[in-house]
């Protein structure tokens, strides 16, 4: 079904704004038409804002030379409650492909800008070129978005997002520091190579001996049973819908979710209450195991939605690999002298790795400059292992909480204590130099 944009009617573009005489616009819907390259839908109004919209923004594919001619349609959505209050700018990592209410507007009592994040979802270029798919283009992307509303949204401005959306939000505030008053990360990594070790050092220690041992042996039982496991796996695949070739045959993801599973244990929050015993019926621990990690992410479809996020983790953003010398000849579609990398990048596209040299200058200033921070991991979050950490950043104005009990999808505001939401509402009013009027303050 096409959608009915509003810079679609020729008149609107006719007579400037003699034109809005002969509609029904509010004066956010005036201020849209004036925009350069915004063309804009009305959204049904969330509860607790006064208007919401779907926008697409026209970007310059390259902002070193804007006028090439290169442009691309960054989709983003806008909620407003108040032009005079804060506004957050939701930093997306991915795709997104929906209207929401970010936890952090709805606890401050904020507008919101969400972002997809460029080369993700809709915002793709006609041709895309992975060249320009960099840390500084997206920062870019977010500053200019930023500039256009600035008139409008006249109150102080904060950075957020999540995972990905995270390190975005990050690296945002170190290229344009001036942008936003705060920035709140959550569960970002900053990786610091290809194969930052700091995850292999969270999997040898985190949790008890037993719970570890446990992980191990769901592993290995997996894989010493590795007839019945490629049969179970290769129905339940098909039942899903799910092919494998394209980038890794049946044999290499299999193992490669192996190797994910202890990973996505303590990311996603697994129980080591609920690891099956050692001679638990083969079935119980296949669906375990299903249901802790499973294939699907190793499967084409996953490989292609994944494309760009690859592409930027092999050129700057680093990630991690498995360790596989714990199985021995166990492992036998990887087999050879090197960890296996989590990254696959595109398929045809030439990636060098530029070192991780702005990761690592992000992490030393970050030390230095990182004020009105506030940064929030799960403690049982495989990636609190590359995450900003307060001792790194003892010496300055920001508020870190690494949170006990709670994983990469449960470190959030509402689960802090009410001790820390106390906390946090003070310094974000000082920060903001204006007061929270949102949950955060009504809980």
């Amino acid at each position: 079904m096409m959608k009915h944009w509003m810079w679609s009617v020729a008149l609107l573009w006719v007579g400037g704004n003699s034109a809005f005489a002969q509609l029904d616009v509010t004066e956010l819907e005036g201020y849209l038409f004036d925009l350069p390259g915004v063309r804009f839908e009305v959204l049904p109004t969330l509860d607790g804002f006064e208007a919401c919209y779907a926008l697409e923004i026209t970007q310059p594919v390259d902002h070193e030379n804007p006028n090439n001619g290169e442009t691309f349609r960054q989709r983003v959505y806008l909620a407003q409650v108040d032009p005079s209050r804060p506004t957050v700018m939701v930093t997306e990592g991915y795709s997104r492909g929906f209207q929401y209410p970010a936890e952090l507007t709805t606890a401050i009592g904020a507008n919101q800008l969400i972002v997809e994040h460029r080369y993700y979802g809709e915002s793709l270029p006609e041709n895309v070129d992975y060249g320009f798919l960099g840390i500084e283009q997206a920062a870019a992307d977010l500053n200019r978005i930023r500039t256009l509303f600035e008139d409008w949204f006249t109150g102080p401005w904060l950075a957020s997002g999540i995972s990905k959306g995270g390190q975005t939000t990050i690296f945002y505030r170190y290229l344009f520091p001036d942008d936003v008053a705060v920035s709140v990360p959550y569960v970002a990594p900053v990786n610091l190579s290809l194969e930052d070790e700091r995850i292999y050092d969270f999997l040898r220690s985190h949790g008890d001996d037993a719970c570890r041992a446990g992980i191990e042996a769901v592993q290995r039982r997996l894989l010493e049973e590795r007839e019945a496991s490629l049969l179970r796996l290769k129905w339940y695949a098909k039942g899903e819908g799910s092919e494998f070739g394209e980038y890794l045959t049946f044999e290499e993801a299999f193992e490669y979710a192996v190797l994910e599973y202890p990973f996505s244990f303590w990311q996603w929050g697994a129980s080591c209450e609920d690891l099956p015993d050692a001679g638990a019926p083969f079935d119980e621990v296949m669906d375990h195991f299903l249901e802790v990690s499973g294939m699907d992410f190793f499967s084409d479809e996953s490989m292609d939605d994944f494309a760009s996020h690859y592409y930027q983790c092999a050129r700057e953003f680093g990630y991690y690999g498995y360790e596989k010398a714990p199985f021995g000849d166990l492992i036998v579609a990887l087999a050879g002298s090197e960890n296996p990398s989590a990254i696959f990048a595109p398929e045809d596209e030439p990636v060098r790795y530029d070192g991780g040299v702005l990761a690592q200058q992000v992490w030393n200033w970050a030390a230095e400059s990182a004020d009105q921070f506030v940064v929030i991991n799960g403690a049982d979050d495989t990636w609190s292992a590359t995450g900003l950490t307060a001792e790194h950043l003892a010496d300055r104005d920001a508020l870190v909480y690494l949170m006990e009990g709670q994983h990469h999808g449960s470190a959030r505001i509402k689960n802090l204590s009410d001790r820390e939401k106390k906390q946090l509402v003070k310094a974000l009013e000082r920060w903001l130099g204006v007061p929270v009027t949102g949950w955060l303050v009504e809980d």
